[in-house]
């Protein structure tokens, strides 16, 4: 449910026309979003991923290679926030809409990262009942 909210509002804001003035996203809408934004990293951050994998080897082994990714992913997102969260005005609209889609490559990255720690879960999951 976050990750879909987060992709609502992403779409909302990436979908503003920012050639013309009139369209730009409020500051409001911006912090919103960046709010929702620094939720999802949380959650996943310090609750999800924890609990994913496994200590088996292959799921230390899936830990070693996914979570450096997914922390790129993270600091991107991060650095989004820093720059736009309180601070978003007429003077850095160019420079948003580059921002916006670079986190939009970034957040689809970590969407596919993410599904791959949940098909290793639910893996396991399906091993541990039929086994």
């Amino acid at each position: 449910d976050e990750r879909r909210q987060l992709l609502i509002q992403y779409c909302h804001l990436a979908g503003v026309n920012y050639q013309s003035a009139n369209t730009l996203p409020d500051e409001a809408e911006v912090n919103e979003f960046c709010a929702l934004l620094m939720d999802y990293l949380s959650v996943g951050h310090f609750e999800v991923y924890e609990m994913l994998v496994s200590d088996d080897a292959d799921g230390q082994a899936l830990k070693q290679e996914l979570f450096p990714k997914i922390s790129a992913t993270t600091d991107q997102a991060l650095d989004f926030n820093d720059q736009y969260a309180e601070g978003f005005n007429a003077q850095n609209t160019g420079e948003f809409e580059v921002a916006i889609t670079q986190l939009g490559e970034a957040l689809d990255d970590r969407f596919e990262l993410e599904d791959r720690l949940i098909q290793r879960m639910h893996g396991l999951v399906n091993d541990s009942v039929t086994g």
